[in-house]
């Protein structure tokens, strides 16, 4: 349980994420200042140098929260479809469908900017926070239904993964050019159901 000092940090810092997401829908990252931030987040500079050393860490913070964000937004409808998963007949396991693939799409789509910030900072846009509702109640399980064992299971996530990372950030670096359907049909064709790939 957070004490009442950790409690205000942890506030202190949503606030400062809230910030940077606001002013990002009016400007470039790299236009944004520390003073930007404190004002729209009602903070010192001090205050912002006790959380953060430079924008970049901030921008950081700013995109793990959103990936939270995005997951809890799902996590209920995920966590339904596992069900499904876990029992129904392996010919009907796909590893991705639009029910799940569109809510990600559209919030990508809707916080694209703070996406575009990440850019810049390629270690910060990481597959596994931006997907990780889907690998932990979908892909991985599915994989395990299929017996694949589980030194493989990383080999092939992260092979599902990655790609649809490299898909989706160039989807981003060309202004998300392309609807939310015509991407997720795009990201489906792409990643066909498991059972249907011959094995060497």
């Amino acid at each position: 349980m957070l004490n009442k000092q950790q409690t205000k940090y942890q506030n202190t810092a949503k606030l400062m994420d809230e910030a940077l997401i606001r002013l990002l829908e009016k400007k470039n990252y790299e236009f944004i200042t520390v003073k930007e931030i404190c004002t729209k987040a009602g903070v010192n500079r001090s205050t912002f140098y006790l959380h953060y050393e430079t924008m970049d860490d901030l921008l950081m913070e700013t995109l793990q929260y959103i990936s939270r964000q995005m997951n809890n937004s799902f996590a209920d409808s995920l966590r339904i479809d596992k069900q499904k998963i876990l029992t129904c007949p392996l010919e009907e396991l796909v590893l991705i469908t639009p029910q799940y693939l569109i809510p990600y799409l559209q919030f990508v789509l809707d916080n694209k900017r703070v996406f575009i910030a990440a850019q810049s900072q390629p270690m910060v846009f990481q597959t596994k926070n931006i997907f990780n509702a889907l690998y932990t109640e979908i892909f991985d399980p599915i994989l395990t239904r299929y017996g694949v064992k589980e030194q493989d299971r990383q080999y092939l996530l992260s092979f599902y993964l990655n790609g649809m990372y490299g898909v989706l950030l160039r989807w981003i670096k060309n202004g998300c050019d392309q609807s939310v359907e015509y991407m997720a049909n795009l990201l489906i064709d792409c990643v066909r159901p498991y059972h249907t790939v011959p094995q060497l």
